[in-house]
């Protein structure tokens, strides 16, 4: 019937994006050290336990996330994680950061195939201070090279809620769980750069990628090796593999 049709459209217009929903209850659920499955999306924030300085690192967190620019002051009148999914969701064309699909390739030459389906070369990281500097300075609104690594973050002006912000970056940048107290252990950012590079895992070297496939297959013993000390992937091992005849 024609009235059925028009409230089932309205229902669905309101709803909030299902992949949107599900991240920004998975952040809070991080913020607030639960699991997801815990947080009711229907129940307000000030119910799930989200007090001034929480809406602070849980709104950094999304906007990190998101590439959006979303006030804290949003959870007031968004005060749900099912509305405010519906407010981010508008905001993004519910599409995150980095989520846009790249258009298939066209068809290449033999030559040129056979060159995309070598193995890609890692590219090293920049320094943990590097990325730390430039984080700083994005949220303090400066050049990040008028930054001293060396002067604490209270002279830099980091207040509580600028600290928030930072340290849930820097959680989302590396994959870490760190909480704003961090930045009193450690009080720099050169403190702050030692601290999470002791955290993060040796990745493999690329000069002896490199070396490895130019010399083509390896003995399986030598492989082996290369894999246990980190110089190579697992997957990047497989495509050295002697080959059985």
């Amino acid at each position: 019937m024609p009235g059925e049709r028009q409230i089932s459209l309205t229902t669905a217009s309101s709803a909030p994006d299902a992949d949107v929903l599900t991240q920004v209850v998975r952040m809070l659920a991080d913020v607030l050290g639960l699991r997801p499955e815990k947080i009711d999306p229907e129940q307000t924030f000030r119910t799930c336990g989200v007090d001034s300085l929480l809406s602070v690192e849980y709104v950094a967190t999304v906007n990190a996330y998101y590439g959006t620019a979303i006030k804290p002051a949003t959870l007031i009148d968004h005060p749900t994680p099912q509305d405010f999914a519906r407010y981010v969701a508008v905001e993004t064309g519910a599409a995150p950061v980095g989520a846009t699909p790249t258009p298939a390739p066209a068809a290449m030459p033999p030559a040129q195939t056979s060159a995309m389906l070598a193995p890609p070369v890692s590219v090293p990281a920049p320094p943990v201070l590097d990325v730390l500097r430039e984080e700083i300075a994005r949220i303090l609104c400066c050049d990040p090279w008028d930054i001293d690594a060396d002067a604490s973050f209270s002279t830099l002006g980091v207040d509580t809620g600028l600290a928030a912000e930072f340290v849930s970056v820097v959680n989302l940048v590396y994959g870490l769980h760190e909480r704003s107290g961090v930045l009193y252990d450690h009080p720099n950012l050169t403190a702050l750069a030692s601290h999470i590079s002791a955290q993060l895992p040796v990745g493999p070297d690329p000069a002896a990628v490199l070396r490895a496939q130019a010399d083509g297959p390896m003995p399986l013993e030598e492989l082996l090796d290369a894999v246990r000390d980190g110089r190579v992937t697992v997957d990047q091992a497989l495509t050295l593999l002697p080959r059985q005849d």
